[in-house]
């Protein structure tokens, strides 16, 4: 019997029991109680330079942005950028009972102090710096490496400091996680420095250069010599069985010249700004503290770049690993977020509150413009907030989350979270993983539509029962209209429209008492398998 199907009865079994558990956590009418206040940091200067960047090259273009988006939907694409899900309705709740000044900014830095946070966004960093494949388990741990990130998030670490561990750092995989990002280009007992190169200028520089490995670059200024020069840098890499990861200054990087056949050594070298090469340490050192050097624009606008696409799913330059060179002589809104990340010792969760209290993250997805070719040219220029298909984890995650009126998190049951993770992962694999270029926009399959409308998991979430959401919607809501105001809040975190209202409630007061659950269970089917649903609006 196939592994999966001999799993699947005692994890169904556990989903009802553990459901159970997190039924009485909440109803459909929450306590109004609002959450301690967070406290949220300065960010008005920054904040103010954004919005006029924006504002002053909308005049420019002569455009009319879209209107602030409600208030509610903010919060939704806030929460599924930062944990990964919509929000319960319990945190709605909470989220509506807080009125006072600065509700988002303090909700953002709310959802960042989330240990949901630090495992969602270790995953989302992770795919970018190691990939999505687990590698050669005896030299690679992507599971360590992926804790390290979260708890590296979770204490602030500075970014720059991060990224010095990983390109340098020396030991075991298992003991010295940061090595994860070296032993993850082992194939066999071979580094491959080539990889090592490509991917560091991609993941820091935010610049891709693979092309350079074989010949000169045919569309770009990048030279072959130039790749050959960084690849040097990890090429006295080497591991030991009980040392781990560890330069060995006798070793040289060598490359066949094609004409002579001769193997010839490649010194280190770096294609811009040498005077930012420390002299001292080990070569990987030296390109660690060239690549984080505090004058080095590249790497400051490529995390800009990358951290602008995980909130918005699209990087501010597409692709987010195809960055011109900074402009000279000018100053954009990358180099405005860069300039702040450096000012406050590279703190990504301060990016991440810039970015969020930008007025570009909180326009409306819909403007009054009807000209769907004039709409795409708003889109390009911001002034509209891009609608992007949600990411399969991000599908999953939602779903999930919506056949609970309590919050799933890390407080949840161990049971629970054993679940989620199984059928997380499950779902994620036949959904389609967008693997490490997730930030490249996907168009929609009919498999993915027909896996979210007929899989067995979707069915076992929307069935209404005593102890799922829409079971819990039917038997609990005092009257017609607020169980259509729930099953809109939890399912798409906004109240429903006059007609929606109109059309539901002939449904539900044509019902008898012993249909009315089945009529539930269809309407938050429906919700669920909405376009409205798979969308970061």
């Amino acid at each position: 019997m196939p592994q999966r199907i001999r799993w699947l009865p005692f994890a169904v079994a556990l989903s009802v029991v553990l459901l159970v558990i997190g039924a009485t956590r909440t109803s459909p009418r929450q306590s109004n109680k609002p959450p301690v206040l967070e406290e949220v940091p300065s960010l008005t200067e920054t904040v103010v330079s954004v919005d006029n960047f924006f504002e002053a090259a909308w005049a420019r273009q002569q455009v009319l942005p879209a209107d602030r988006a409600p208030d509610l939907q903010i919060y939704r694409r806030l929460s599924l950028a930062l944990l990964g899900t919509i929000p319960s309705l319990e945190e709605l709740r909470q989220f509506e009972a807080d009125q006072q000044p600065q509700r988002l900014e303090r909700w953002t830095q709310r959802m960042l102090n989330d240990s949901r946070f630090g495992y969602y966004f270790a995953e989302r960093l992770a795919r970018s710096l190691v990939g999505t494949d687990n590698g050669e388990v005896l030299v690679f741990r992507r599971d360590r490496f992926k804790e390290w990130l979260r708890e590296n998030l979770t204490r602030r670490a500075p970014y720059d400091q991060m990224v010095r561990h990983m390109i340098a750092d020396t030991g075991l995989w298992t003991g010295v996680p940061a090595t994860n990002f070296i032993s993850s280009a082992f194939a066999s007992d071979d580094i491959d420095e080539n990889k090592l190169a490509g991917r560091s200028v991609r993941a820091f520089l935010g610049q891709r250069i693979d092309c350079a490995q074989c010949h000169d670059h045919p569309f770009d200024h990048w030279k072959q010599s130039d790749f050959q020069g960084l690849a040097a840098y990890f090429g006295q890499v080497n591991k030991t069985p009980l040392g781990g990861i560890q330069d060995f200054s006798t070793v040289d990087y060598k490359v066949e010249n094609r004409k002579t056949r001769v193997e010839e050594i490649i010194p280190p070298s770096v294609p811009f700004h040498p005077e930012w090469v420390s002299k001292a340490g080990s070569r990987r050192e030296q390109l660690a503290a060239w690549i984080t050097h505090p004058e080095n624009r590249r790497f400051e606008r490529a995390t800009a770049n990358r951290i602008w696409g995980l909130m918005f799913g699209k990087g501010y330059l597409d692709p987010v690993d195809g960055l011109p060179d900074p402009p000279e002589g000018q100053i954009d809104l990358l180099d405005i977020l860069g300039a702040d990340f450096r000012k406050h010792n590279y703190d990504l969760r301060r990016m991440i509150q810039v970015i969020a209290a930008s007025k570009p993250y909180r326009l409306d997805s819909i403007h009054p413009i009807e000209d769907e070719n004039r709409v795409e040219e708003l889109k390009s220029q911001w002034a509209v907030f891009p609608l992007i298909r949600l990411r399969p984890e991000q599908v999953i995650g939602s779903i999930l989350q919506a056949s609970s009126l309590g919050t799933i998190d890390q407080n949840s049951h161990l049971l629970f979270r054993t679940i989620r993770f199984f059928r997380e992962t499950d779902f994620v694999k036949e959904y389609g993983d967008l693997g490490e270029n997730e930030l490249t926009e996907q168009p929609g399959t009919i498999p993915q539509a027909l896996l979210r409308m007929n899989s067995q998991l979707i069915r076992d979430l929307t069935e209404a029962n005593a102890v799922n959401s829409p079971g819990r919607i039917a038997g609990m809501s005092p009257d017609t209209a607020t169980c259509i105001e729930t099953a809109y809040l939890v399912a798409l975190t906004r109240r429903p429209t006059a007609p929606e209202i109109e059309h539901f409630m002939k449904q539900l007061e044509s019902a008898s008492k012993n249909q009315r659950p089945q009529v539930v269970e269809d309407m938050f089917w429906s919700l669920c398998n909405s376009l409205e649903f798979s969308w970061n609006h």
